[in-house]
């Protein structure tokens, strides 16, 4: 996967050392999650809450752990304690319970904004005109510190409109915060197209651990 990363980077004429890899663990056993670790990785992304607690208490305590799926009220006390970073939040309400449920003695919980690019209706996502509005009151709240943008563009093998999807998102950070250095974008289909438009952050699943189990059991699909 790095030599992956290295020759998208070569064609963009980047440095591979401006993006990180996350990998995209959820669906996966703890074994898999620990060969990675066995390999050099240390930061995992997980969509569901109940199967990540049973990966996070199993790991070792260095890794770094990134809550990238929906999340519902009821859930915000036990992301803000055990998470490290959240890339999907995109109301409000949400940002507010994270930061006062977030321990004192902990570090300010990474945050990054996830914005509806394609304006899908089944996509999470705050709309690209009410971002501004929210970065700023999201920024403006203790225990949190907004880190940049992440969005799930609409599936395309097109890579120009791959592209577009992503450029857009690096426009939005560039004029409403461009402050903040995290661009969390791309996946094992489209990162090339990412990587030429700016990520920063590659959430990457399938290519690391191959297809995931078409029986997922998780009970907090939706968390």
């Amino acid at each position: 996967m790095r030599e992956r990363i290295e020759r998208a980077c070569d064609a963009s004429h980047r440095n591979p050392t401006e993006i990180s890899l996350l990998a995209v663990s959820k669906t996966q056993p703890a074994d898999a999650l620990m060969a990675a670790y066995n390999s050099g990785q240390r930061a995992f992304g997980e969509n569901y809450l109940q199967e990540a607690e049973g990966k996070i208490d199993a790991l070792p305590k260095d890794c770094e752990w990134h809550f990238i799926g929906p999340i519902q009220s009821n859930k915000t006390r036990t992301i803000a304690e055990r998470f490290d970073w959240v890339h999907s939040v995109d109301r409000l309400k949400i940002a507010r319970r994270l930061s006062e449920q977030r321990p004192p003695s902990a570090p300010p919980l990474k945050i990054c904004l996830q914005v509806n690019i394609s304006g899908e209706a089944s996509k999470s996502g705050v709309e690209p005109d009410q971002l501004a509005a929210l970065y700023q009151a999201v920024a403006a709240l203790p225990q949190l510190q907004v880190m940049g943008l992440m969005s799930l563009p609409r599936p395309t093998d097109d890579p120009e409109l791959q592209r577009q999807g992503f450029r857009q998102l690096r426009e939005l950070r560039d004029n409403i915060c461009p402050q903040a250095p995290v661009l969390s974008m791309g996946m094992s289909q489209d990162l090339e197209a990412a990587v030429a438009e700016g990520s920063t952050l590659l959430r990457i699943g399938t290519a690391l651990f191959g297809p995931r189990a078409s029986n997922q059991t998780a009970q907090d699909s939706r968390a």
